[in-house]
Parts: C-alpha cells; structure tokens; sequence
C-alpha cells in the first residue's frame, strides 16, 4: 500500500463521504478505518464511519462509534439522535427515547422533538421522521 499521508486521508474522508451518499456504505468504511487508525481523535471520521455502520446494518458497530463521539462532544445533538436511530433499530426503545429526548433538548430541530414524542402525533414512536432522514446521513 502507498504510504498515508494527511492529504491522503482527507482525499480518502471526502470520498466516503461521497460513497455513503451513493449508498455504498461498506466502501464508506474501507476509506475510513485507515484514516482512524491514523488519526483517532478525528470525531468528524467517527461520525462519518458510524453512519456508514449504520447503513450497512452493523448496529454495534455505529452504537460503539456514536458513543466515542459523545464522550468527546457530549452536546452533540445530532449524535445523539444518531444513536437512538441506532438503538431504536435494534429494538432497544427505551434507550433510545433516552437519546431522542437529549437530542431534541439540545436541538429543537422538528424531526428530533417528533422522535422524542415532544411534538404533536408524535406518538407514534418517531418512526416516521427518521425513515426519510436515514438517507441523508
């Protein structure tokens, strides 16, 4: 393999970015694992290959990934809708009420406050909302 080098990594972020958005998640994570092993502090690469996990279905994957990045930026609201999304996939919903709820209190953006159950109809489980926005992250 080529040697890595910061301009590498960023050429390798911005692609995932564009895989994932191709809807080619597991291509997503290739480009990704070598620039967190480079640079593990890198919380935009964690949140990039969380969603990527999320997408290719690798729930444990994304949870363990969200988590990294609030325990780095714990008022980051949409890691934590993130990971209710996350939760909420793998039939966790209790916990993930937990984070739909911190989201939306951080972030009063109308799909988190539905998600919580703060929002009119939004007993429904939040469901709804997140069905469309899946794609987009």
């Amino acid at each position: 393999m080529p040697e890595r080098s910061p301009e590498t990594h960023v050429i390798d972020f911005r692609a995932a970015e564009h895989l994932l958005a191709a809807r080619d998640p597991r291509g997503a994570i290739r480009l990704l694992d070598p620039v967190i092993t480079a640079h593990p502090e890198n919380t935009a690469a964690r949140l990039l290959r969380a969603r990527a996990f999320f997408l290719a279905a690798q729930l444990r994957s994304a949870e363990l990934e969200f988590q990294i990045v609030l325990e780095r930026e714990p008022a980051n609201s949409f890691a934590h809708f993130a990971l209710a999304r996350t939760l909420e996939r793998a039939n966790r919903p209790d916990e993930a009420l937990r984070h739909f709820r911190l989201a939306a209190a951080l972030e009063p953006r109308p799909e988190f406050l539905e998600a919580a159950r703060f929002a009119p109809g939004a007993g429904r489980g939040g469901r709804e909302a997140g069905a469309s926005g899946d794609a987009e992250w």
